[in-house]
Parts: C-alpha cells; structure tokens; sequence
C-alpha cells in the first residue's frame, strides 16, 4: 500500500497520457496508438506483449482496423493466473464540456477527460497496482495478465469478444479475470442484466397527402403499437423485480426504450431549404433496447414483444409488421463465493475499513464475453470512477479513488499469487 502511494504522480502522468489519445468509437480511431503506448510500458516491466487485430468484425477496416492488446508476466513458480482487462474505446465527445476533453487537466485532484472515468483511469490504476506488487513480491507464484481491447462501448466483438473466441479467457490458462469498469471504489460488481434489440416495421401504402384515405399510414399504425404498449407492456414490465443486486434502483425492474423511430420522408440534407413533399408514409420503423432479468428468459422477452404486434394486428384494419431480432445478450452473475469476489471483497474492507456493496450493473460490459463465450466464470468488474459520470460532459476520475482502487487490486494480488492456495 505505501508502493502504491509512492507511485501517485506516475499514476497520474499514466491516466493522462492515456486520455490524450483520443481512441473515439465510432469510428474506433488511434487503437494501433494506445496499444502501442502500452506495448512500450509493459514490455519494459517484463511482459511478454502481443498486439492482436480482430480481422472482419464489426466496424474492422483498413481505416479503422480493431487492435487489442494482451501483456502477460510470469511468476517464479507454477499457480493461477490473474488478468486485468480494460477496454481502450472511448465514447463521442458530445456537447456541454468546459474543459479540453482530450487534455487530461488535473484540478483539484481529479483528472478530466472523455474516457476518464469509462475506463482509462482504471486501466492506469490495474497498471500501477500491478506494478506496485511485482515490485513488492518480484517472486510471486502463477502469472498476471492486463489487456486492452477494442468496441466495448460498440459490443465488444472486435475486442473481449474476439479474444474469447481465440482461447485467451480460457480457464485453463485464465482463473481470476478483473475488469476495472467504473462502479465505485468500494462495491464488486458481480455482473450484469441480459439485452434484447429488436427492430419493428410497420407497412402502409404511398399515397397524396392530400388524399390520405387512399392510401394507408405506416406512421399511424407504428402510433397503434405504442399506444398498446404503454397500456400494457410498460406496466407489466414495471411489475417484473429482481433477487439480483442492480443498481440504481429503477434497473431492479425489467425496462425498455425506444431507441428510435423513423418513418415516411428521410431527413433532408443539411442545408436544404425546400419543402417535403406531400405523401402518405408506407413504412414506419422502430429500435426498442429491451433490458431483462436473469429470472427471465430470452424466449419470454421476444414473445412478449411479438405479442404486442400480433394483439394490434387483431385490433386494426390492414396492419402488416416485420419483427426483426437483431442483438441479444443474456444476463450474467458471478457467485458471491467465487475466489475472485471473496479476494477483492476482503481487500476492500482492509484499505477502506468497510464492508463492499455487492452490484450488478444495468447495462452490459465485456463480462458477458468472458462468461458465456470463454466460458470463464471467475470474472468481476471493480474499479474506480464514478458510474453516473461515464459519457458525460466534463467527465473525471479523482486520483484519491484510483489510489485505494489500486491498493485493493494490488492485495488482491497478494492474496491470489503468493498465498499457499497459489503454490500449485
């Protein structure tokens, strides 16, 4: 713990640096440059590097290939391995900052930036933590990993996603996974709640908006399918509650958004000064983000959306509709009495003299990949940062929380490679 204080400016130049390249995604820019970056620092601290592209996933291009870094370390003797994955991606910049969003100014101990919080300030805190120990314990037993992968904030298939399906997450080469996503210095966050995209088209048929009886609105119908899901989805969704720990509260519910609708006339370009011209709209589309329980089941999701359309299709006049499933991931939990959770837990309560909060965060993170894909189920996301300052304006990380984030990672080490159960 006092290696860990004795590091505070190295950690701070370190979150800084990583800031300032600004690894936007979309499109997924400068991922060959942050990995760089990394490849220089941690071959210098002794790992073995290995810079990996996910060929053809999504978003990969010549332009904008998907670069992931893995960085290994071994011990003195054989035991179990401990790995620290961050991912690299950052999210739009958007409007409302008063500060440079890719300056990583320090004011008042807190360090601002895009991605400051969600996640480079954990991905410097695993870092110095790791450095930290090796330094303490340059004989530990087993092996440390620490990743830094590409498309979080996208899905993760050019990053976690990608790697899981090459074998990297394998628990046979991989026990103990941390992901420093920022869910408050002093809580474990065991995993996450299940998604479903889904895209619904309405029909109609084109007609002269002045004569809108000879032709059939596909705007008003989509009007018809929310209508009834306010009268009976929502409620029935708000209904649905959960034994999982999710936070913040309203996310203990099952919820849906509509994430968008278009229908009729595209947008004008910018800058054009006509009129629409006057039709009726034969298509109407909708993206509805769905966010459900582990009590629940995917197949229950989809009908429940199914059985909206098909109670409107029973109700009105010439409605047609296409129903289309487009993204899914099912809600994952790491056990409260896996060795990754017991050892971060107890490291919690040493430097914070506090008992952790145990969470499960109401979107999705890479832990859904690492689980169901590399099946490694040993997998939690601590770190520090914020939760409700991820994507926002003015975005920071206060250096105090990456200093106990840091001192709870670096025990946790402690505790997973040099105690007797490590001594394989």
């Amino acid at each position: 713990m006092q290696r860990v204080d004795s590091k505070q400016s190295e950690l701070i130049a370190l979150t800084q640096d990583l800031i300032r390249i600004p690894t936007l995604n979309p499109p997924g820019e400068f991922y060959r440059d942050i990995c760089e970056y990394l490849d220089k620092r941690l071959s210098r601290r002794g790992f073995q590097t290995e810079l990996i592209r996910a060929f053809d996933t999504p978003g990969d291009s010549e332009k904008y290939p998907r670069w992931n870094i893995v960085a290994r370390r071994e011990g003195a003797r054989a035991g179990e391995c401990v790995h620290f994955n961050s991912h690299i991606d950052v999210v739009t910049i958007g409007q409302g900052w008063t500060r440079d969003p890719f300056g990583g100014e320090l004011v008042d101990g807190k360090i601002y930036g895009r991605g400051s919080c969600d996640m480079k300030g954990g991905l410097a805190t695993s870092i110095v933590a790791v450095e930290a120990f090796l330094e303490t314990w340059p004989d530990f037993s087993g092996a440390i990993e620490i990743s830094g992968t590409a498309d979080e904030e996208t899905g993760g298939f050019g990053g976690v996603a990608y790697l899981s399906e090459k074998g990297f997450f394998n628990p046979e080469k991989v026990q103990h996974v941390i992901i420093p996503e920022p869910l408050h210095k002093d809580r474990v966050c065991l995993g996450h709640r299940g998604v479903f995209w889904a895209e619904i088209e309405t029909h109609g048929h084109i007609a002269h908006g002045s004569m809108p009886f000879l032709g059939d609105c596909a705007v008003r119908h989509m009007g018809a399918v929310m209508a009834e899901m306010e009268a009976s989805l929502f409620p029935a969704l708000a209904a649905k509650r959960t034994d999982m720990p999710v936070i913040p509260e309203g996310a203990k519910q099952s919820t849906m958004n509509i994430n968008s609708i278009h229908g009729g006339q595209a947008e004008p370009e910018a800058g054009f000064t006509g009129l629409p011209s006057p039709v009726v709209p034969d298509h109407c589309k909708m993206i509805v983000d769905r966010r459900f329980l582990l009590e629940e089941n995917i197949e229950e999701v989809e009908a429940e959306l199914r059985g909206v359309l098909e109670k409107v299709k029973s109700e009105r006049k010439d409605f047609r509709y296409d129903f289309t499933p487009i993204h899914s991931v099912i809600p994952t939990m790491t056990d409260k009495t896996a060795p990754v959770v017991t050892t971060v837990a107890s490291a919690i309560e040493a430097v914070m003299d506090k008992k952790p909060e145990y969470v499960v965060s109401p979107g999705t993170y890479d832990q859904k990949h690492i689980d169901r894909i590399g099946r490694m189920k040993n997998c939690i996301a601590y770190g520090p940062g914020i939760l409700d300052l991820a994507h926002q304006p003015d975005e920071y990380i206060e250096v105090g929380d990456m200093l106990d984030s840091a001192k709870v990672m670096g025990l946790a080490l402690a505790e997973l490679l040099t105690g007797p159960s490590s001594q394989n």
